[in-house]
């Protein structure tokens, strides 16, 4: 079985979202369902049909994260990465049209694209794992192979996250 891998502060994010989940967002949809069931018929009440809905999709998510947050394994920066492209690290790429890209390299609950995290499985990070600044890296595509030159490599973000 693969290694389910994420930063630090993915795992954070993760926890955040199931301890909202549980402990504030649940039982107030609970109060809401208990509610509306106290006006009596609920096969025609709405409010409670809505809300008994919502909270099984709450439970699900809840159920997920319980599992996943108990079997990722939360990758934190080592000085001995410094140099070379490993899990967690901020890549600058360039093409040879000089177009200039950045990346992280997260796991797959950490995948947002908006934010330029790509995930260890993608084939851009599969083919940078490992190289150092100026190296040259063939990334195969769907589209075809490219060629992107490393500029930079820094384990915190470029910019703000």
């Amino acid at each position: 079985m693969k290694a389910l891998l994420i930063t630090r502060k993915g795992w954070q994010a993760l926890d955040k979202e199931l301890k909202y989940l549980w402990k504030e967002y649940r039982p107030e949809i609970t109060k809401k369902v208990q509610e509306a069931a106290a006006q009596g018929d609920r096969s025609e009440n709405a409010d409670y049909t809505y809300n008994k809905r919502l909270l099984r999709q709450i439970d699900s998510r809840v159920r997920y994260l319980v599992q996943r947050v108990e079997n990722l394994t939360i990758v934190d920066y080592s000085p001995q990465q410094e140099g070379k492209i490993f899990f967690g690290a901020w890549i600058e790429l360039e093409n040879e049209a000089g177009d200039i890209v950045q990346y992280r390299i997260v796991g797959k609950d950490e995948l947002d694209t908006k934010l330029g995290y790509i995930t260890i499985d993608s084939p851009m990070a599969r083919a940078l794992i490992g190289k150092q600044v100026d190296d040259e890296v063939t990334v195969t595509t769907p589209s075809g192979s490219k060629e992107w030159y490393v500029n930079k490599i820094q384990y915190k973000a470029f910019k703000d996250e």
